[in-house]
């Protein structure tokens, strides 16, 4: 990692300035406040459905029916929107179920949204599989151009959608260009901030409207949550989406909000290691006969780099590589892997590797998002830098 991305260097920070405190103190105590009948440290799990009222129309705290609202759960989401810099949290049971609840309260049938040319491939299928039997239309930009985010916008853009870092290629947006070109058209930029955590990027603060992730990657920390997460520094926007969360009811639930609360708690130290020991990597990689080409934001020669450096306070875990010998060695690469486990999703503390055109974006084959077969993609987890560095060198022989 870059000392000049060091923890040190100043980026922007609203977490700090809303709250008075660093990242790291705010992730811990935000929303987990002492239990006020055993001062427990930790929240409790509130495993429960509804609640005793005081008579008819008297709610105690606010709380009625654990759709419409659990205590577990609104600490999380007063977690989620202070680490965001934003007003506003809102916990789901899946990253695709906040996607889903922020496209419905926002399109209308004739609408249309700009996504990114290599947005993951749940959102894609979303987009071209469910979106569109609404009468919501929707075309590709290569987000990392405003000229191009621009030139793909019509009178009914409602959304410019990005990614960054995106996924599996690992491209990066300049937030502020795009948000930038979005307000200039009247339509809202929603950010997946999924890759680089609230940890290493802030993207309301960038002039952002919404942020989305899945919680279920860095965010929960540890491959046993699924979860997403919106958040927004508006409160009528916020109540809008509260309206259809509630409508719709894809809330995470409180045994999930707990999980994903006690990730959060170590996300700092946590993205500290996966982007040291991806760097770490990345160089490797770009050393290695048999790899053709390595993407990864942190590298001097990746496009985004400068962008990168200048929005992310460190580059994240997340290694994308081409290798020599096309579709079927980068299958075999994978194979290989022993340290690395094969399997999909990303952002925990073990190291996973996928091959994405098989795997994660299956669902973008023969469209323009599609990625390339030679490629092979990496989360990279806390583990010895070392041993993960000696597992891909055994893997691709």
């Amino acid at each position: 990692m870059n000392d000049a991305h060091s923890s040190s260097t100043t980026h922007p920070s609203p977490t700090g300035r809303r709250h008075g405190h660093g990242f790291e103190t705010v992730a811990i105590h935000a929303g987990n406040t002492p239990d006020p009948v055993t001062g427990a440290v930790v929240p409790p799990i509130h495993q429960v459905s509804t609640y005793k009222q005081d008579g008819v129309g008297g709610l105690r705290g606010g709380y009625e029916y654990s759709r419409s609202g659990n205590p577990t759960r609104a600490a999380l989401e007063e977690n989620l929107a202070a680490l965001e810099g934003g007003r506003r949290g809102l916990a789901f049971a899946s990253g695709l179920a906040a996607e889903d609840c922020l496209l419905r309260t926002l399109l209308s049938p004739g609408d249309h949204v700009v996504i990114p040319a290599d947005a993951y491939g749940g959102t894609f299928r979303l987009f071209s599989k469910v979106v569109s039997r609404w009468g919501v239309t929707w075309s590709v930009a290569d987000t990392s151009d405003p000229a191009a985010v621009r030139a793909a916008i019509t009178p009914q853009t409602r959304i410019v959608w990005v990614e960054t870092p995106s996924n599996p290629l690992l491209g990066i947006t300049d937030i502020a260009a795009v948000a930038a070109v979005a307000r200039s058209a009247g339509a809202r930029l929603v950010v997946d901030n999924t890759f680089a955590s609230p940890y290493l990027q802030q993207p309301l603060a960038l002039g952002a409207d919404i942020v989305v992730h899945s919680t279920t990657k860095y965010m929960g920390g540890h491959s046993d949550v699924v979860g997403g997460a919106l958040v927004v520094d508006d409160d009528a926007l916020g109540d809008e989406l509260a309206f259809h969360q509630n409508s719709m009811g894809a809330i995470a639930g409180p045994f999930d909000s707990w999980l994903v609360l006690r990730g959060i708690k170590t996300l700092a130290v946590r993205m500290d290691r996966h982007s040291e020991n991806a760097t770490r990597i990345a160089e490797m990689l770009g050393r290695h006969a048999r790899v053709t080409k390595v993407l990864y934001p942190g590298l001097a020669d990746h496009p985004g780099h400068e962008t990168a450096a200048k929005q992310m306070k460190a580059f994240g875990g997340m290694v994308s590589f081409q290798v020599d010998g096309g579709e079927e060695a980068a299958v075999e690469v994978c194979n290989r892997a022993e340290v690395f486990t094969l399997g999909e999703s990303l952002g925990g503390v073990e190291s996973l590797i996928e091959h994405p055109g098989r795997m994660t974006h299956a669902s973008a084959a023969g469209s323009a998002l599609e990625v390339p077969a030679d490629l092979v993609r990496l989360s990279v987890g806390i583990e010895s830098a070392d041993d993960l560095i000696s597992d891909l060198k055994q893997a691709l022989g």
